[in-house]
């Protein structure tokens, strides 16, 4: 195990069963997260990125275990030992799980309408019974000043805010239990550019003041690219590459991260880029492709990928892909 770790995740996986008839027969399985094992360490961004429909938020719900793993290992840090996770029972779990928060892709769907925002905010501190009602009120007060929100507006309900300010009172939400890991579901995906940039300099900012550490998950490589200190790439419930963030745009280490790449918009108005558009859509994981799970869509492909799965192996210090032919393909980077 890795002794810097806050996080260890060793081959985890969840399928899903298809059932059918009228008994309900199980007939296959839909892989969502196939094999996926990674660390995070204290005060670390991992970003977890890939195309809608690659398992990116399922591991971050099992890593919460707000789902149950069909196998695979979970370890946090807790109290300087590694816990395992994942055969815990809900009332097993509840001492751990304020260590471990989430903030919401939607922050319109995911705050109560019916409550107010001091009711929104401390209903975790109420769940765990930390504290009394003044402690509390004081607690939500100190949170609301944290996320760039006006005290007074703790009486209001969401309808009230932006869409920007109902993230925030999902991040002081999250915040409210003094967690050491975040889990941040697309945060930013849902809100316009303009205030993405708060958000994300927000987190920044949380993360720097209070320690955290993110499990940042998105399909837009130009928004990890300013938080993550490294990156794993998914594609069809897998991990098809992960490295420091400035080496992986630097320098992909497979085609699939290289055509990810290429969709960030350029910097400059003169910079011309190649585009490179993936013909067909991600294959069904009830039924994925034999060998590389990529080679269907993968412009390098060669017999030996129709055939064989790549397995992960490294570049370079701390950069692995899963690619037969990582060390002679010529990949543009986004730097």
């Amino acid at each position: 195990m890795n002794d810097g770790a806050l996080l260890e995740v060793r081959d985890l996986r969840k399928y899903f069963p298809i059932q059918r008839g009228l008994l309900r027969r199980t007939v296959g399985e839909v892989k969502a997260v196939d094999g996926v094992s990674f660390d995070l360490r204290a005060g670390e961004t991992l970003g977890l990125v890939g195309e809608s429909g690659c398992g990116k938020t399922t591991t971050g719900r099992l890593v919460l275990r707000a789902l149950q793993p069909t196998a695979g290992e979970i370890h946090l840090r807790h109290a300087d030992q590694m816990v395992d996770l994942t055969g815990l029972t809900r009332r097993q779990l509840k001492p751990y799980r304020r260590d471990m928060q989430v903030i919401f892709q939607d922050p319109f769907s995911s705050l109560s309408p019916r409550m107010t925002v001091f009711e929104i905010v401390s209903e975790p501190l109420a769940i765990h019974g930390i504290g009394d009602a003044a402690a509390r009120r004081a607690r939500v007060r100190e949170l609301m000043e944290c996320v760039g929100l006006r005290v007074e507006h703790m009486s209001r309900y969401p309808h009230a805010f932006s869409g920007g300010q109902r993230q925030r009172i999902g991040i002081a939400r999250a915040l409210a239990l003094q967690p050491r890991l975040i889990v941040c579901d697309e945060p930013v995906s849902a809100l316009d550019v303009s205030i993405q940039a708060q958000v994300i300099n927000l987190l920044k900012d949380l993360q720097s003041s209070f320690g955290l550490s993110y499990l940042f998950i998105a399909h837009d490589l130009s928004v990890v690219e300013h938080l993550s200190d490294r990156v794993a790439v998914m594609y069809l419930g897998r991990i098809v590459e992960l490295a420091p963030a400035d080496e992986l745009y630097r320098r992909p280490g497979h085609p699939y991260t290289e055509a990810l790449l290429s969709a960030i918009p350029a910097s400059h108005p003169k910079q011309k880029r190649e585009r490179i558009v993936l013909s067909g859509d991600v294959p069904n994981p009830a039924d994925p492709p034999t060998g590389c799970h990529f080679h269907p869509r993968c412009r390098y492909a060669r017999e030996i990928c129709r055939t064989d799965a790549p397995p992960l192996r490294e570049l370079a210090p701390g950069h692995v892909a899963a690619c037969h032919f990582a060390d002679e393909l010529n990949l543009i980077g986004a730097v």
